[in-house]
């Protein structure tokens, strides 16, 4: 399928999703949420892709918020409809996501930009990203999960500060309260992700999804997460990579493993 706001690129068992409206520093409009939407599951469901990277065209933004200029007439009805839409659609299916997805963040990530990182897995910045989520100067507040996954990641008092001054971080304070990974310079971030993603692509894929849902759930109400990774871990049993892990392991020899 082709896309008008996303670049996509396979590189072995990595897809590249590139956001790719550089003159608009890559901000979220309706279209775009739609295409990632349909970006993400063709990824997850896709056999030959392992992994995915996120990122945005150009040097300047990662993703530099959403686009205001489609929230102008809109009212009460219809924007709990475009937050509950974008999070079902784009934010909780790439967090739900049954393959690793990094996001490698080569610039501003705001807003809607930065709750799109938050979403995923694994965040990597080049040191001269900045984040932020700058709703409350316009009257709003997060809205794609950013006040839950920023105080899931940074704390709870941290996510206030940000929040309710709307200050801009750096990529060094992000990676001291634990917002990103990794920091590295602009030239070395998308070597950075690759070389995480190709790491995890050596592990056995069905244990790589069972632990995203385990992780997952320890952050869900209602969920008793030490009862999903139980679940999950007799569930490894069933399979043919628990075998050939094991096999591997006693014959000193690297797994195979075939997601089966």
């Amino acid at each position: 399928m082709s896309f008008q706001n996303l670049l996509i690129e396979n590189k072995g068992r990595i897809q590249y999703i590139t956001i790719n409206r550089e003159s608009k520093l890559n901000a979220l409009n309706k279209a775009t949420i739609a295409e990632l939407h349909t970006a993400f599951s063709d990824a997850f469901n896709n056999p030959g892709v392992g992994g995915i990277i996120i990122t945005g065209a150009g040097q300047k933004a990662f993703v530099a918020g959403a686009d205001i200029s489609e929230f102008n007439n809109i009212d009460a009805g219809n924007g709990g409809e475009i937050a509950r839409n974008g999070q079902k659609n784009v934010f909780d299916l790439i967090e739900n996501g049954s393959k690793p997805v990094i996001a490698a963040i080569n610039g501003f990530a705001l807003g809607g930009g930065l709750e799109l990182a938050m979403a995923c897995h694994i965040r990597i910045a080049a040191d001269t990203a900045k984040m932020g989520l700058p709703e409350v100067t316009l009257g709003l507040i997060p809205g794609y999960g950013g006040t839950q996954r920023l105080a899931q990641l940074a704390g709870k008092g941290k996510a206030l500060e940000m929040i309710m001054t709307a200050d801009m971080i750096t990529a060094a304070d992000a990676l001291q309260c634990r917002l990103v990974n990794h920091v590295v310079s602009q030239d070395e971030l998308l070597n950075k992700a690759e070389e995480i993603l190709n790491k995890i692509l050596l592990r056995a894929p069905l244990a790589i999804a069972s632990a995203i849902t385990a992780v997952n759930a320890g952050f869900k109400d209602g969920v008793n997460g030490f009862e999903t990774e139980i679940q999950a871990f007799e569930n490894a049993f069933k399979t043919k990579d628990l075998q050939e892990g094991i096999a591997a392991f006693m014959e000193k020899r690297k797994p195979e493993f075939k997601g089966e």
